[in-house]
């Protein structure tokens, strides 16, 4: 039986100092007992000389320094993983809020997991085929990648993230991607659309969601993708299952962390978030990847809203560094009525060109790509002119080159949240529409293509 502490001293926010404490660790979980018998749960975030800083997981309402007890249970915080967790929805700590059944684990495992050992990782190339043609065509998705989405607020990423998660698969095998989903610091309305969403295609049976909502402990929110990481790890890496990891929305998540950061009244670094933000991000991105021996495979895509819509804030900034690439949605866009608002020319996929080409995608995918590229930056600075000298001003091939634009934007990156498009269809729409252009201007494609696909798809 655990050892019970009378020893409560101080309560000060989500944050209890427990004095004269023995053999207690850091990360420690504990259980404190009040007066009318309710039980509240905490985890020690520090140990120094017999006082243990614990961090509350639930409201510390009710709490009396004198009649309350804590017990320490010598394990650090754990999920009990199954396969029976497919088509269950969790709340922030692991718990069923589904009204379905208690879950019988496997086993229990720690939610920190550990680090991938760098030489134990398989390098990320095969293509993922979301069915969304501004990220197949232009910035590929590769298994075992972190792909992390920028949106703003009010920007339509609930809708892009629960396509993704509905439609993404494996080319060359059948097997369709098993969703780990996780929601930190959302509204009810945001929670009921992506459940309602997964329910109605039937994509919830191969989903795991743990839902934190907004109304819900920032300390919750803070376990929320570790419990989600750990459960993908064991679909992917025990069970050799491909696993789709989004989570959303790591501002929420980023901000859960400023609040515990200053309520232990650490030294805080740019814009108030602690210093340490980069390496605790890292401990979450840096658990997706493949390993070698292992057919499984975990692709993380973190969705965050940008305050202030500035990709210079340290949120994306340091998510930019440990990711490979970003999906960045433009507010611009989304007021033309383009859906999903994805504005190609500063997304980016580090990974797209191990993932494409023949025997992967199609052997036209790498020039068509860079065409595509090349010829909407000239049509975007052709309609910039446009505005500013009048469409006299332009010359006939510019002309040219900002209807491109403009049907580059209406029919490629504009496709709906319920359009599902294989990668030939992405790629001959891309021949579709620089056939626009004289054959001439297409200076990125060799001849050989040329004369395969131009004016012939």
């Amino acid at each position: 039986m655990p050892k019970e502490y009378r020893t409560i001293r101080e309560v000060a926010g989500p944050l209890m100092m427990v004095s004269d404490v023995e053999n207690v660790k850091f990360d420690e979980l504990g259980e404190i007992e009040l007066a009318n018998g309710d039980l509240r749960h905490c985890r020690v975030l520090e140990i120094n000389e017999g006082n243990a800083l614990v961090q509350l997981f639930e409201s510390s309402t009710g709490i009396n320094l004198s009649n309350s007890k804590v017990r320490f249970l010598g394990r650090s915080m754990e999920l009990g993983v199954s396969e029976d967790m497919l088509g269950r929805v969790f709340d922030g700590l692991g718990r069923p809020i589904d009204g379905g059944p208690e879950i019988l684990p496997d086993r229990r495992a720690d939610v920190n997991g550990l680090p991938m050992n760098p030489a134990a990782r398989n390098y990320p190339q095969e293509f993922i085929q979301t069915g969304v043609s501004a990220i197949d065509g232009l910035n590929t998705l590769v298994r075992g990648q972190k792909l992390p989405i920028f949106s703003a607020s009010g920007l339509p990423h609930a809708q892009l993230a629960a396509q993704i998660a509905r439609q993404a698969k494996v080319r060359g095998t059948n097997d369709p991607f098993v969703v780990v989903f996780a929601a930190m610091g959302i509204t009810f309305e945001e929670s009921d659309y992506f459940i309602q969403s997964f329910r109605e295609t039937g994509a919830i049976d191969r989903t795991v969601m743990f839902v934190n909502l907004a109304n819900d402990p920032a300390v919750e929110r803070i376990a929320t993708p570790k419990m989600a990481l750990t459960a993908a790890e064991y679909l992917a890496f025990e069970k050799n299952m491909h696993v789709l990891v989004i989570l959303t929305d790591i501002t929420n998540y980023a901000d859960a962390l400023r609040e515990v950061s200053a309520a232990r009244k650490e030294v805080p670094g740019r814009r108030g978030y602690p210093g340490y933000m980069y390496t605790d991000l890292a401990s979450i991105y840096e658990r997706a990847g493949r390993q070698k021996g292992k057919n499984g495979s975990i692709t993380l895509i973190p969705i965050l809203s940008m305050p202030e819509d500035d990709k210079t804030h340290p949120i994306p900034d340091l998510t930019g560094y440990i990711t490979e690439g970003q999906i960045i949605l433009s507010r611009e866009l989304y007021r033309k009525g383009i859906t999903p608002p994805i504005d190609v020319l500063p997304s980016l996929s580090r990974l797209k060109d191990k993932g494409i080409g023949e025997g992967k995608t199609r052997e036209d995918h790498a020039s068509t790509m860079n065409q595509l590229f090349a010829a909407y930056a000239r049509g975007k600075e052709a309609k910039e002119l446009m505005v500013v000298l009048g469409e006299a001003a332009l010359t006939e091939i510019d002309k040219l080159y900002a209807k491109f634009a403009d049907a580059f934007e209406e029919e490629y990156v504009s496709q709906g949240y319920n359009t599902d498009r294989s990668i030939e269809e992405t790629l001959n729409l891309g021949w579709k529409l620089l056939s626009i252009l004289p054959r001439s201007e297409l200076k990125r494609i060799n001849d050989r293509l040329l004369d395969r696909y131009y004016g012939k798809v």
